[in-house]
Order: C-alpha cells, then sequence, then structure tokens
C-alpha cells in the first residue's frame, strides 16, 4: 500500500478526525488486532460475535497509531492515536478502497459467478502476469471487508488487478463494483448456490448482473465477458453500454471451446478459436469445467492485447487458491482436496474429476452438505448422488443429514453408499481402517462451513495409524 495521510482518510471516509497523535500517516489498512502493526491503521469492526473496538488496547500496545472507529466511547483518555470517527466502519472502509483504486494508474478487472469464480480469478491473474504486475483478492477475500482489504494490498508498481466478488443476496455485487468500477468485468455463469436468499436462478442472474452497472463505459474501453449459455448468459439478455464478449463450446461464441481433453487429475487440454484462428491451450488444473474458466481467462488476456504464447506460458502456472481440486498423494493414495466450498454444480464437476483419473483401487467420494439451497435442498442433494452413479464411482459417503439425500440418490443408481452424521464420526471410524485402501483415490468436497478439509488432514497425514490398515 502507498502512504496515506490521515487527512487523506479523513475526507475519503467522510469521517471526523476526533483525536491526533504525532503519526500523520498509515502505510496499510488491517481489521485483525493480531496482525496490526505500527504503520497501520486499525479499523474497528463490530461483528456479530465480537467488537473491534474491545481490541484497542492491543492494537495501540503494539504501536499502532490510528484508528477507524464508529463507537466514541471506545476511546480512553490515555490512547495515543489518531481517531477518525466514521457512522458505519464497513461502510467508511468501502469508501475509502474506492478513493483508494480511483488514486492509482491500473487496469481493474472484476470477476463473479455461482461457480468457479476463484477458479477464473486465479486463471486470470496468472494469465497477466506474463505482460502485467497484476494483483488480486487475499485469499478468499472477496466480500464488503475483505474486497477493501485487499485493495489496500496495491500500490503504485501494479499494472492489474483482478477482483473476485462474491454475494449471498441482491445489492452486493452492486456495492462491490461500485467500489471498483471495473475496466473488464467476468460472469462466470448462472448456477443455483444462495437459491435459498435469492429465491430462483432468474434472481441468482439479477444479482450477478449488478456488475454491470458499475463497468466503464464502452467509450471507455468498459467490457464484459460471459460464459455464454442458453437461457442467462445470452447475448439478448446482457446488453448494455459496454462491448460483449462471449466464451462458449458453439459457433455463436467469440471465444469457441472445442476438442477438450479431460485428463483427470493431471488437468485439462482445449483448442480456443476466435477471430478465425485457432490455438491449442493446457491448464494444469482437474476438471473438464477449468478449460472454461480458462478460456474466460484467455479473453481478458486477449482482450488487453497479449499473445497466445503469452497466455500458454501464465496458464501454465497455475495454482488455485485454498482447497480447490487439490492433488494430495499419501503413498499410493490418492485424495482431491475439494473442500473449499460446494453447490450441486460443482459438486458434480469435482465428480466428473474422479470419473476421469485412473487409479489401481475404487474411486470413493466422500460428499457433505450444500448450504443456502432453499426449498429445493433435497432433490439438488439426491441429484448430486444420482450423478455420482452415473460416474461410475465405486462408493458415495454421505457426511451431515443433508448428504442422506445423496446417499439415497447414489444408491439408487446402484453405488455402494454410506452415511455419517458428522465428520467427527466419519473420522472415527476411520480409525479402525475398513473404509479406504491405499490404491483408492478419494474427492472430498462439501460447503465451506462442514470444515472438511479435517477429513483430509486426518487421511493424508495419517493422523489415525488405522486408516490405510487394510
Amino acid at each position: 500500500m502507498k502512504q496515506l495521510s490521515i487527512f487523506e482518510i479523513e475526507k475519503a471516509t467522510d469521517g471526523r478526525l476526533i483525536r491526533t497523535c504525532d503519526t500523520d500517516h498509515v502505510r496499510g489498512v488491517i481489521h485483525d488486532s493480531r496482525e496490526c502493526g505500527p504503520s497501520d491503521m486499525f479499523v474497528c469492526i463490530k461483528g456479530p460475535n465480537r467488537d473491534g473496538h474491545d481490541f484497542l488496547s492491543q492494537v495501540i500496545a503494539e504501536g499502532c497509531k490510528t484508528a477507524l472507529i464508529s463507537d466514541e466511547k471506545a476511546l480512553k483518555d490515555d490512547m495515543d492515536i489518531n481517531a477518525i470517527l466514521v457512522e458505519d466502519t464497513v461502510e467508511a472502509m468501502g469508501r475509502l478502497a474506492q478513493w483508494y483504486l480511483d488514486s492509482l494508474d491500473i487496469i481493474r478487472i472484476a470477476v463473479t459467478g455461482s461457480v468457479g469464480k476463484t477458479s477464473t480469478r486465479d486463471m486470470i491473474y496468472y494469465t497477466l502476469n506474463e505482460s502485467y504486475n497484476c494483483g488480486r483478492n487475499l485469499k478468499n477475500y472477496n466480500n464488503e471487508i475483505g474486497l477493501p482489504l485487499s485493495i489496500f494490498t496495491l500500490d503504485e508498481s501494479h499494472d492489474a488487478v483482478v477482483l473476485e466478488m462474491g454475494m449471498s443476496d441482491f445489492g452486493e455485487i452492486r456495492k462491490l463494483s461500485k467500489i471498483v468500477k471495473p475496466h473488464i468485468g467476468v460472469i462466470t455463469g448462472i448456477g443455483t448456490a444462495h437459491m435459498e436468499h435469492l429465491g430462483s436462478r432468474e434472481g441468482i442472474f439479477e444479482a450477478k448482473m449488478e456488475l454491470t452497472e458499475n463497468v466503464e463505459s464502452k467509450e471507455k474501453g468498459g467490457t464484459m465477458i460471459f460464459a455464454m449459455d442458453d437461457e442467462f448468459l445470452t447475448r439478448d439478455r446482457t446488453g448494455g453500454d459496454y462491448e460483449s464478449i462471449f466464451v462458449g463450446e458453439d459457433g455463436r461464441s467469440d471465444f469457441i471451446v472445442s476438442d477438450v481433453t479431460d485428463k483427470g487429475i493431471e488437468g485439462v487440454e482445449f483448442a480456443l478459436e476466435a477471430d478465425e484462428k485457432i490455438e491449442k491451450y493446457t491448464v494444469p488444473v482437474p476438471g473438464r469445467h477449468n478449460g472454461m474458466n480458462a478460456a474466460l481467462a484467455i479473453a481478458v488476456g486477449t482482450r488487453l492485447g497479449m499473445s497466445p504464447e503469452e497466455m500458454r506460458r501464465g496458464l501454465a502456472r497455475v495454482q488455485l487458491t485454498g482447497h480447490r481440486l487439490r492433488v494430495v498423494r499419501s503413498g499410493a493414495l490418492t485424495v482431491i482436496d475439494d473442500t473449499y466450498n460446494a453447490s450441486p454444480d460443482s459438486m458434480k464437476g469435482g465428480l466428473k474429476v474422479l470419473e476421469m483419473s485412473s487409479c489401481s483401487g475404487k474411486k470413493i467420494a466422500i460428499l457433505g452438505e450444500m448450504y443456502e439451497l432453499g426449498e429445493r435442498e433435497e432433490q439438488m442433494h439426491f441429484s448430486v448422488g444420482a450423478f455420482a452413479a452415473g460416474c461410475g464411482i465405486d462408493k458415495v459417503i454421505g457426511v451431515g443429514p443433508l448428504a442422506q439425500n445423496i446417499t439415497e440418490g447414489a444408491r439408487t443408481g446402484g453405488v455402494e453408499t454410506q452415511w455419517f452424521a458428522t465428520k467427527e464420526e466419519l473420522i472415527e471410524e476411520l480409525k479402525g481402517g475398513g473404509i479406504l485402501a491405499p490404491s483408492d483415490m478419494v474427492l472430498v468436497k462439501a460447503s465451506r462451513g462442514m470444515k472438511l478439509e479435517e477429513v483430509v488432514e486426518a487421511i493424508t497425514k495419517k493422523k489415525y495409524s488405522g486408516i490405510l490398515d487394510r
């Protein structure tokens, strides 16, 4: 982050400087008291469980000299600090992030969608880094707190930034895109995630399209890139004051994906046709669907003048953030760790990776619950189990009450199943062996809240000695 004066922060946040000290600038913005240092501004956020104002004394003791606060009563007389008072610290941090990003000469790319947005963001990042010094979100920071914090990591050395935007309800993408005001927007698809809040896929489409409201105008080079489908992301439904580019698998698209070779855990190869030229690309990330995500990244790179050779080099270096189709080997056992999150679409994508991968033992899917699916949640879980049966999976293990529907769907298709009410019960059962053999391949996937990475850790690190004794 480049240096900001206290008075710049006061003006950008629409705040009021109610206390000063001998420091007149900051070089970082932090909301976690454990990470706050002398040159940082600490943002006091009131959450459902903790109030950041309660940690003011702690950060001051660590040398912090500036705080963004919404509760004046939290200031004690002996606190030597710059204190900027605002009505809402989260909203004020967003205003500051918008002002800060506007102060940088940087190409801004925004990514949202029901599935694949983080993977696409990462692929754009690696692709652009062949020609640009590109930034991206910290970790999975894609909401009204995380996105501004990610923006504050940028400085004058960056040429471009790709920022993922997450949401669970209407208005959230509008708010985030207003902060970023992207030159290029990308929508990766319209699925079923967050159906509980948005009511229908039509509602999801409307919420994702909020991104287009704040993309730069066509006159200023504003561009939207869509993963074309037959229902929502079509030319008829996505027009606006920006250039539209469509990526898909038929001749109606501007970038046409074809000849996809799914190599299982080894990655994906595909051909991409644009402007009557065909180029071959490889991405070392499992899953046929990642061919489309890579094609979206190529569309961004092409829009910014990159050559196919540069983009091939960038894609060859892709490493996905977090527990996304991460292949972990423990002896002869292979685990596909896809525990970062789950929706019906991404769950089926993970199952296809398992189907297309080779192993000498059994193919086993450990699948947990998918959250925020609304009234049709039982049916959607059942459909995942039925899909697993169609993929030739040898055994499906469900974890959690809703996952009983997954096992029922798989059992209907003739697949061996097992069900556990909690991940703790599964791990306990794993202790005795009998579930996994050393030559097996295992997919582990569920919504983030289930924390099934603990199952992955138990298996791959042999935390329980009996797991592979069979």
